[in-house]
């Protein structure tokens, strides 16, 4: 027993510890990443001097964010806001929205989920952009002759990163969590190597210094904020993936390693300066050993692609769930891991992906440049996160209402003071996540906005279900098959099935309507897939509901899953699959404005068929199209 006992013991530690390692290489990339440029930049941002006074006022300002925005928001709070174990900006519009019973507060509540996932993107497209351009500005320090290939070695590893993608992040990843134990542990190291000779700037930890700063320079501090928002990016990252990897580990994680080793380097770039004003210029890579700084490019170059590689993880990831809600056209994702269904590659992403952050590295040179753009798309995005949360702790979590009172209104004010900081930046690079997170919410909502519209259309165009059954004429010839028509209305009848009785006057021994229907929880109940309803001439209507992490296989769920209710398919080989396949074109009277309608068709067209989405075998299936005005 006491043998027994010890191994289950050393197993759950082992299991405990594999987690925490993980959590560092899929997690904490890129915030891991921030003292590569956010304590220079803080400086930059207002052309402050390297004083004493300056020098314990910025410090005291990252370490309060990362205490009051990290540890305090997203690890102990937001992170209790999970959809079923699942976060994410899209995973808590979803919860959000099933909050409210109002359709237009319902809307209300999509539109804040899909603004914030907007920028969300801007926030992606830059975060390899600044770790990889940073990594290579340390390589310059230490071998001066590689001035000048900053920027095409820089393009380099982005194109060996996103070419990898293919083989799946289970491959990429393998050593990213001892690579990223290994960086934590040096980056905190080196910073205690700086508070040696200058333990006085632990003081920092007194928010007074903050303030103080602040009541002394307030433009300069408001300037400031812009950029101290540089060390908590990533914080977000934390939240949508706890998916992953569970609560507990990501919190572990970050209390016991990654947030004191992040504040020791914080410390140490302080104290560097404190000792030498002239190493603003780069404190980071300042503070190693001239001995040391080749290996520690190295090093530093292998975090900012696995920082990279987490918000490339972390696009697909959002991308597959925003397809799997409706919020965007479908795509062909291949999963990479049989073993993890969470670990996707979606091409068509990867590609645009890659052409987007190529052109942001040429475009903008320099990390200095690309810090400029930083900051405004992952503020928005921790500013929708804390209305949608909010939402979510009153009405799931029944928080008492003077806790939620005192939660908004606290991060009301540090989001909204971040975000408006950020906006000085618009000039001088800040326009870019704007305006992607701008095209990003117009595609996304001008999809949901035209499925809608086009459901409606269709639904007033073809009779009610059981008004079109009712008139089935009973003496029509029967064809010894079993016919699947798709539909996107149960209520009414779909309009493959209406043309195949229409013209091809003929009835299927056997008609199977089938709806998938997409619930807002990751993983729907296999006990309550299914609704099963059966009506005359051998009809049956199935609803099959799956999660938005889910990934349906029609053949598969109808052959094997449905025995329960009384529906034995014979044959499956001989299965027809109806389609209804829709054409659209512009109507006199459009239900959209002219911009919306001609990119609701166009992304129509790009969309993955239907026969790939749903894994139907080709030649089993028949499209029947016809052509709506929208």
């Amino acid at each position: 027993m006491s043998h027994a006992h010890n191994t289950f013991h050393d197993n759950h530690n082992q299991s405990r510890t594999a987690m925490f390692v993980a959590a560092l290489g899929i997690v904490f990339g890129d915030i891991g990443t921030s003292p590569l440029y956010a304590v220079r930049e803080s400086f930059h941002a207002a052309g402050l001097e390297v004083t004493a006074p300056n020098v314990m006022g910025i410090l005291s300002a990252i370490l309060w964010s990362l205490l009051l925005v990290v540890t305090v928001k997203y690890v102990s709070i937001i992170m209790r806001a999970d959809n079923r174990g699942e976060g994410g900006i899209l995973a808590l519009t979803a919860l959000a929205i099933d909050q409210f019973g109002t359709q237009r507060r319902r809307w209300v509540m999509l539109c804040l989920g899909l603004f914030g996932a907007a920028l969300f993107y801007g926030d992606i497209l830059i975060t390899p952009s600044i770790s990889v351009i940073s990594a290579m500005e340390g390589l310059q320090l230490a071998v001066p002759s590689f001035n000048g290939y900053v920027v095409p070695l820089s393009l380099f590893i982005l194109a060996v990163l996103f070419s990898l993608q293919h083989h799946g992040t289970h491959k990429v990843g393998a050593f990213f969590g001892p690579i990223m134990l290994v960086w934590f542990c040096v980056i905190a190291m080196l910073g205690i190597n700086q508070l040696i000779h200058q333990p006085q700037v632990l003081a920092a930890l007194n928010p007074n210094y903050a303030l103080h700063f602040a009541a002394e320079h307030p433009f300069m501090a408001f300037l400031t904020m812009g950029a101290v928002v540089l060390a908590v990016t990533g914080g977000e990252a934390l939240y949508a993936d706890m998916g992953h990897l569970g609560r507990r580990p990501i919190q572990r994680a970050w209390l016991l390693l990654v947030g004191p080793a992040l504040m020791l380097n914080y410390f140490g770039q302080g104290a560097l300066l404190l000792s030498d004003p002239e190493t603003l210029t780069n404190p980071f890579f300042l503070m190693v050993p001239e001995a040391l700084m080749l290996p520690m490019v190295g090093l530093t170059t292998a975090a900012t692609i696995i920082a990279s590689q987490a918000v490339i993880s972390g696009a697909f990831s959002m991308t597959h769930q925003a397809i799997q809600l409706g919020y965007l056209p479908r795509m062909e994702v291949r999963h990479t891991n049989i073993h993890n269904v969470g670990q996707i590659y979606i091409p068509f992403l990867n590609g645009l992906m890659l052409v987007a952050i190529m052109l942001l590295v040429v475009v903008f040179q320099t990390s200095s440049n690309l810090a400029a753009a930083y900051g405004i798309a992952v503020t928005g995005t921790m500013l929708m996160t804390t209305l949608l949360a909010t939402t979510v702790l009153l009405n799931r979590n029944r928080w008492h209402p003077l806790l939620v009172a005192l939660f908004l209104g606290t991060y009301l004010t540090i989001d909204g003071l971040f975000l408006f900081s950020n906006m000085h930046k618009i000039p001088s690079g800040g326009w870019f996540p704007l305006a992607m997170g701008a095209i990003i919410f117009f595609i996304m909502h001008t999809w949901v906005k035209g499925r809608e519209s086009s459901q409606n259309i269709v639904a007033k165009q073809t009779p009610l279900l059981e008004d079109f059954i009712a008139h089935i004429n009973p003496t029509l010839p029967h064809v010894r098959r079993t016919g699947v028509f798709l539909t996107s209305n149960l209520n009414h009848a779909p309009p493959a099935l209406i043309y195949n009785i229409n013209h091809n006057a003929m009835l299927h021994a056997q008609i199977i309507i089938l709806k998938v229907s997409r619930a807002r929880i990751p993983r729907y109940p296999a006990s309550e897939r299914y609704s099963v309803r059966h009506y005359p001439h051998n009809i049956t209507t199935v609803q099959a509901t799956y999660g938005f992490l889910e990934r349906p296989n029609v053949p598969h769920m109808l052959t094997h899953a449905l025995e329960q209710y009384g529906l034995t398919i014979r044959h499956p080989e001989a299965l027809s699959y109806f389609l209804s396949t829709h054409t659209y074109i512009p109507s006199p009277e459009p239900v959209l404005n002219p911009l919306q309608e001609r990119v609701f068709i166009l992304l129509d067209k790009l969309a993955q068929s239907a026969v790939s989405f749903f894994h139907l075998p080709r030649k089993q299936v028949i499209e029947i199209g016809n052509q709506i005005e929208i």
